[in-house]
């Protein structure tokens, strides 16, 4: 019962507070009706324009002049800088990836070459090469 009762004087409390804020923004502007006839003409021309002025923006849009010479020379300037980059990062990439790889492949053939050298070693049988290398059929 009692967070009832909390939760009813909080949402009383905002209520309150927030009439408060409304009446006190009103009140420092001067007068609510000159304030809302200023307000309304002031935003009315700046957010909307006349239609025949938009045709006219979007068709001078719709007709740009072409790009002059420099700005196509640093347009082009920058796509081959980015490609420059993006190829350096894939070479670099591909470098790693090459090293990871022939690491391992030498890791391999480490753990191979002492995996044979043992079963040699546990097989010897004191001749040289082992016997079991150079039988001779009978």
């Amino acid at each position: 019962m009692t967070w009832r009762q909390v939760l009813l004087l909080s949402c009383l409390s905002a209520v309150v507070l927030l009439s408060m804020l409304r009446e006190g923004t009103s009140a420092s502007v001067g007068s609510p009706q000159e304030a809302g006839e200023e307000a309304q003409e002031g935003v009315k021309p700046k957010i909307f324009m006349q239609e025949s002025d938009a045709s006219n923006f979007l068709k001078r849009r719709s007709k740009r002049s072409p790009k002059s010479r420099a700005e196509v020379n640093v347009e082009n300037r920058q796509k081959l800088r980015a490609d420059e980059l993006r190829r350096e990062y894939y070479e670099e990439q591909r470098n790693e990836f090459e090293n990871f790889v022939e690491e391992q492949k030498d890791e391999q053939e480490e753990r191979s070459r002492e995996a044979v050298e043992q079963w040699r070693q546990w097989h010897y049988d004191g001749l040289y090469p082992s016997y079991l290398y150079n039988r001779h059929r009978i």
